[in-house]
């Protein structure tokens, strides 16, 4: 009987932390999209809940405080981002290709978020940067400021400041999307969204970003 009992437990416990990630989950992107509107002061945690179908017990269970949530919400780009780096292995490109690729894994992380840019602009607009840093941002920075190195180090790519370059490059990937609300009244013939155009943004983006670094013969 007790084993019994025991196996039943077992084969349902899967199943309760798939619902609670999945929960999590729910209100992490409701909420994404409301500190995105109003930031952390102006957010409202009934329209997080009613976004995510939960009460709003069930957010303050899981992330204990409107700002425990906030911060959870930050965090998820800084953790998402680091992962996808670091699956990438890219020590084992020579530096051209590895910066190739971690501008097309960036290009595509931000064209999946298009719009998560305006968190930034809330946080520095509202806290001025006081949550930002708590996401360990520098070394998801890491990433690129060490193949800018190697790359200057091989003599590839010319002399630069690595950290102003790789925040030079950040803005060349992610101004597309951050200013898209703005942007796309230059040019509303164009769907700046489209699988199309963002493969024609990446494109030139790595373009110009490599002939930028390269160093050219005298």
């Amino acid at each position: 009987m007790g084993r019994s009992t025991q196996s039943k437990f077992s084969a349902k416990k899967p199943r309760q932390v798939r619902d609670a990630e999945a929960t999590k989950k729910q209100i992490l992107d409701a909420a994404e999209a409301e500190f995105a509107r109003n930031g952390l002061q102006g957010a409202r945690t009934e329209a997080i809940a009613k976004g995510s179908g939960v009460t709003t017990a069930m957010i303050y269970y899981y992330f204990q405080s409107k700002e425990g949530l906030y911060q959870a919400v930050l965090q998820r780009p800084a953790v998402e981002m680091h992962e996808g780096f670091e699956q990438l292995n890219l020590d084992q490109f020579p530096p051209e290709e590895a910066l190739q690729v971690l501008v097309k894994e960036a290009i595509a992380y931000e064209a999946a978020h298009p719009h998560r840019g305006m968190l930034w602009f809330q946080e520095a607009n509202q806290n001025q940067g006081k949550y930002f840093k708590q996401g360990n941002w520098q070394e998801n920075f890491s990433y690129l400021i060490k193949i800018l190195e190697r790359g200057m180090a091989k003599g590839c790519f010319r002399q630069i400041d690595p950290f102003l370059t790789t925040l030079h490059i950040i803005g060349v990937c992610n101004l597309y999307f951050n200013a898209y609300e703005n942007i796309k009244h230059t040019r509303p013939d164009l769907q700046l969204l489209s699988p199309e155009m963002i493969e024609q943004h990446t494109q030139a983006a790595v373009n110009f970003i490599l002939a930028g670094v390269r160093r050219t013969e005298n």
